[in-house]
């Protein structure tokens, strides 16, 4: 049997998404990713390796929704260093996606909430969006001699900052913690606007990438596979 795509996520959500024939799918945080996804190359074997799933937007006007393939990943832990996706995946992805961005991604060890904070993010990388994935599957890529490639759904806009409640009801395992939102909540009402903007530009992502998984055929194993190795 072949070896599959494997592709990684970093929120339950995501997997479920992502999930489908001839795909290994991997849900993991960022502190403990590289050795998971170590030892699933190791249990499974992989043609290529694909970070998939959401982003926070770093360029004004990239609205919640908006795809985003990567051209370049770069590792702001590891001094911006960067790497570049595999070419022929990535034009499988935009061919498969009118209206993807092609634009690098800045990859972080830390959320970046706060618009100011993005703004700052921006002017360093001139990435369109970060996420906290992206950079750790490069890597391993690269130490594995494998193709990979970066699709991400812009689900927070760059000229607004997250509430803290949104942070509070997520658990280290990247899944709801309605609890946590409750508490937040309690603690400062005044967030609630702002955390029902949240609500809906997360519906947005989840939408696209519902969608962006179907076109590209994401099936992203079998024939996604095949069609860009050749490439």
């Amino acid at each position: 049997m072949d070896a599959p795509i494997l592709v990684v996520t970093g929120m339950p959500f995501e997997a479920r998404i992502a999930r489908g024939d001839g795909v290994h799918v991997l849900c993991a945080q960022n502190a403990t990713l590289a050795a998971e996804l170590d030892a699933a190359i190791a249990r499974h074997g992989a043609r290529g390796l694909v970070s998939f799933g959401t982003a926070g937007g770093l360029v004004p006007g990239v609205k919640p929704g908006q795809w985003v393939v990567a051209h370049k990943v770069l590792d702001m832990p590891q001094q911006a260093r960067e790497y570049a996706a595999h070419p022929g995946w990535a034009d499988v992805l935009l061919r498969a996606m009118p209206g993807a961005l092609h634009a690098d991604l800045a990859g972080v060890a830390t959320p970046v909430v706060a618009a100011g904070d993005k703004a700052a993010l921006s002017r360093e990388t001139g990435a369109a969006a970060v996420d906290m994935e992206s950079h750790i599957v490069a890597r391993v890529a690269l130490a594995r001699g494998l193709p990979f490639v970066a699709a991400r759904v812009v689900i927070d806009p760059a000229e607004r900052s997250l509430p803290p409640a949104a942070l509070a009801g997520m658990r280290p395992d990247g899944s709801a913690d309605v609890v946590g939102v409750l508490r937040s909540l309690a603690g400062d009402p005044r967030q609630l606007p702002a955390l029902l903007r949240v609500g809906q530009d997360a519906g947005r992502a989840k939408r696209a990438m519902q969608a962006g998984r179907r076109a590209i055929a994401l099936q992203l194993g079998a024939g996604f596979g095949a069609t860009a190795a050749g490439i």
